[in-house]
């Protein structure tokens, strides 16, 4: 009898178990955030991005983001978990999880694992550390002296030290991290700033900083080349010195390096908004509305991109894990590099 009741005892208590768990699968079902199935992307496409499974992600500043795997495409917007419809960046974590980042209104910065949006609280923060693993984020608009930096568990809220005899309010338009781990931040508009983990260097010369043009750019774009020169914005290169092996007070050497972009002295094509170094070591130069720029350590080619024979306003470029390069627009869509001129992408 005792033996009866204790195996019953067994059966319901495995029952109720068993019930748990589908309630619990069923709970994470329902949450899963879907998006709606589309046929095309938004015209304002300003970020592409590509994970690490090799799907796209397409940052628009009016429509949300679109996530394309190469047989759907599917919007997310408000309606699906996103605070606003506006997209400035995005990056993955070390566990796959996605990013967006929005500057404005104001910063907002949104984890999504598949299923939900989760957004970030900041805690206002002074701890500066350099991991590898952790995420970095601008504070664009506002002229704050902020960045955040996500550990996986926190948002630090960071603000950036002023640099020296430069006492400017200034917001963070880019930033990079380079192939020694250093972190660097472009700003508008008192210059760039090296962060090695201990310490943080400046370099506020007028051609970085665009004082000639009353801080309308800032730095938007930082890369190294294949000598590790860096390129900040302008047709300059500097060559940056480690001052712990050098016998030398000189963080930097600025090269009279392209001259402007077209061998002309046109301050259209002094500046540019987006830079990024393709399989080949060549660099890539994108303008607002004088095209891309390609420069193989000798000569510099145009490639102009166009709408119905006019001249379309870019924003970004990007080159995905095959080395493609990609063009975010602000009214025209993504654009793809088929080798030899930049078509616009359709899915």
């Amino acid at each position: 009898m005792k033996l009866s009741i204790l195996l019953f005892l067994t059966i319901l208590t495995t029952l109720n178990s068993c019930n748990g768990q589908n309630t619990s699968q069923k709970v994470k079902i329902e949450n899963v955030v879907k998006g709606d199935s589309v046929t095309e992307l938004g015209k304002s496409i300003m970020v592409v991005y590509q994970d690490k499974k090799n799907v796209y992600w397409f940052g628009s500043w009016e429509t949300g983001v679109y996530r394309y795997d190469e047989k759907k495409l599917i919007n997310y917007t408000t309606k699906h978990g996103l605070p606003n419809n506006r997209v400035d960046e995005i990056q993955q974590d070390e566990s796959g999880n996605i990013y967006f980042a929005s500057f404005y209104p104001k910063p907002t910065i949104v984890k999504f694992d598949g299923n939900t949006f989760t957004t970030l609280t900041p805690i206002p923060s002074n701890d500066w550390q350099l991991t590898s693993t952790d995420l970095w984020f601008k504070h664009t608009y506002d002229l704050e002296n902020y960045v955040y930096r996500y550990d996986g568990t926190t948002l630090h809220k960071l603000q950036l030290p002023e640099p020296p005899n430069l006492p400017n309010p200034f917001g963070v338009y880019s930033i990079y991290k380079d192939i020694k781990g250093n972190i660097w931040f472009g700003t508008n508009p008192v210059g760039v700033c090296r962060y090695d983990g201990k310490s943080f260097d400046w370099i506020t010369e007028e051609d970085v900083t665009e004082f000639r043009n009353e801080g309308a750019n800032g730095v938007r774009s930082i890369t190294e080349d294949k000598n590790g020169d860096f390129w900040f914005n302008t047709e300059n290169r500097y060559s940056i010195y480690d001052s712990l092996t050098l016998k030398s007070n000189l963080f930097y050497t600025r090269h009279e390096s392209i001259g402007s972009l077209d061998g002309k002295n046109t301050s259209g094509l002094n500046e540019y908004l987006s830079t990024v170094r393709d399989n080949e070591n060549n660099l890539w130069f994108v303008t607002y509305r004088s095209g891309v720029w390609k420069y193989d350590g000798t000569k510099i080619t145009h490639y102009a991109v166009q709408d119905n024979s006019q001249d379309i306003t870019l924003f970004s470029i990007y080159k995905d894990n095959n080395g493609n390069l990609w063009l975010g627009t602000h009214e025209n869509g993504a654009y793809k590099f088929n080798g030899q001129t930049f078509e616009r992408f359709k899915p």
